[in-house]
């Protein structure tokens, strides 16, 4: 076989490779579209209903998101991985969000600067709806640090060798 993933692998580390795993990779994009879909939905009805101040409902949402993501991957993309019981999930699950707080700055960055340095409006229905349509390119781009993070040090998906 001669696909892209081969040859991507030649430039990975073994101990990085289980990362290149594609259906793992389509696993955590689809449970992040589930956390994204929690994500935005706190933040608009806190926002909107509610008039809670962008970042407080931006940030009330990314903790919303985290827990729903580290439960589907906890029982779906990661579950081969890690030790059963009550000990090491709560471990994992604090590892989860130490993790996370590296994603959660770039996403917070990357929302503040959308919303709050650039001048940007989306106007829908006399209501400027930009503060929600920036939350998904902020959860993108801390997807992929998510990804490695998580893969590496809440799972550690390089010691079971699983790809």
């Amino acid at each position: 076989m001669n696909g892209p993933g081969d040859r991507l692998r030649r430039f990975v580390p073994d101990r990085f490779e289980s990362l290149v795993s594609g259906v793992r990779f389509g696993q955590f994009v689809s449970v992040g579209v589930v956390g994204a879909v929690s994500d935005n939905t706190v933040l608009a009805v806190l926002g909107l209903v509610f008039g809670v101040p962008d970042l407080w409902a931006k940030a009330a949402g990314i903790e919303t998101a985290i827990v729903v993501m580290f439960l589907v991957n906890e029982h779906w993309t990661f579950s081969t991985m890690g030790a059963a019981g009550r000990g090491p999930f709560l471990k994992r699950l604090v590892k989860s969000h130490v993790v996370r707080s590296g994603g959660v700055t770039v996403q917070l960055v990357v929302y503040w600067f959308l919303t709050q340095y650039l001048t940007v409006e989306l106007v829908v229905f006399d209501t400027d709806l930009w503060f929600i349509a920036a939350s998904p390119i902020a959860i993108a781009v801390a997807m992929l640090v998510n990804y490695v993070f998580e893969s590496l040090f809440t799972w550690q998906v390089h010691r079971d060798g699983a790809a």
